[in-house]
């Protein structure tokens, strides 16, 4: 989750009854959606003994302070280790994987029942996940096709606060609303929901 500290696990098993050195690289760096890299946030590296059909773990950890003022609107970070076997004719083994962060911080509460041409009140809370405050919290609401842009007070570490918009229906059927929150460690959070609106 975005804001959070960031733990994996490398599972290496020794297949055969021969005993084995590994040499592992391993590297973390902050991604465009397109794989480009952004910035190198982690480089680490370790030698690990393997008895015959021997398995071991090996732990990596990514500090939120390490990726946090790197990482893109994307949330992406590439995480890849590069295993070597030693005294085997340098057999290599890449492994890669792509994290994607969450977001946890919008959450949109709706009456049970929203009827056209009725004012309905709904309860929009947004979320700082961070271990540090955040200052200029800005909200959009996009609802029928019109925007409202709404500043916040500022959030302490972990705060959660929270916003009633009010609105008035025009037509029946499906309505969505879309969220958008941004302050100045991160932007573009998004929640969004589709109000079902019942005629009168």
């Amino acid at each position: 989750v975005f804001g959070k500290d960031i733990t994996l696990i490398l599972i290496l098993n020794n297949l055969s009854f021969d005993h084995k050195t590994v040499k592992v690289d391993m590297s973390a760096s902050t991604v465009l959606y397109t794989r480009r890299a952004v910035a190198e946030i982690l480089k680490a590296n370790t030698s690990v003994d393997l008895g015959s059909k021997e398995g071991k773990h090996i732990r990596l950890k990514i500090p939120y302070s390490y990726y946090g003022k790197y990482l893109t609107t994307d949330k992406r970070i590439q995480v890849t280790a590069l295993c070597e076997v030693m005294h085997m004719h340098g057999a290599k083994l890449l492994v890669e994987k792509t994290i994607i962060l969450e977001d946890t911080n919008i959450i949109i509460k709706v009456p049970r029942r929203v009827v056209v041409n009725k004012a309905v009140t709904l309860e929009i809370s947004y979320a700082n996940p961070l271990p540090e405050p955040v200052n200029r919290c800005v909200l959009l609401v996009t609802l029928m096709n019109q925007q409202v842009k709404i500043h916040l007070a500022k959030l302490a570490p972990k705060e959660r606060s929270k916003i009633y918009f009010e609105f008035t229906p025009r037509r029946t059927g499906p309505l969505q609303l879309q969220v958008d929150f941004s302050c100045d460690k991160f932007s573009h959070v998004k929640g969004f929901v589709t109000i079902a609106v019942a005629p009168a």
